[in-house]
């Protein structure tokens, strides 16, 4: 019964493994093909959570000769930034994606799979091997 646990477990972080490298190669590809701008916050957008509000920011920039917003889907408390802040941004015009040009803005969720992933897939890993029951 263990060994089906741990080998679920280990596909599990397989899987995470994956989508990490997904998300890290759809951010490379946003990067070389996009395009970048500067974007300026026009304003925050307050949240209430359970810990007080958080606080996400809206970015307006120019695309193509139009001015477009984009508001970010990470919210934090105290906030990132201040209304009038000017920021990096890259998008793509044809699916519409937007990403703030920032360590975490590009690789947040690569990152957060990752670390789940990596003690699964080490702890999981190592115990498969030791019994060696998937010989």
């Amino acid at each position: 019964m263990a060994i089906k646990i741990y080998t679920s477990f280990f596909l599990l972080s397989l899987v995470m493994i994956y989508f990490a490298y997904k998300h890290y190669a759809n951010t490379q590809d946003l990067l070389l093909m996009g395009k970048k701008t500067k974007g300026r916050v026009i304003k925050m957008v307050v949240s209430r959570s359970d810990d007080g509000y958080t606080y996400a920011p809206v970015f307006e920039y120019q695309a193509n000769g139009q001015t477009k917003t984009y508001k970010s889907t990470v919210s934090s408390s105290p906030p990132a930034y201040a209304e009038g802040d000017i920021v990096s941004l890259v998008f793509d015009d044809s699916d519409g994606e937007v990403k703030i040009i920032s360590f975490w803005g590009l690789y947040r969720w690569s990152v957060i799979l990752l670390m789940m992933a990596s003690p699964i897939f080490i702890l999981c890993g190592s115990y498969l091997l030791y019994t060696k029951s998937w010989i």
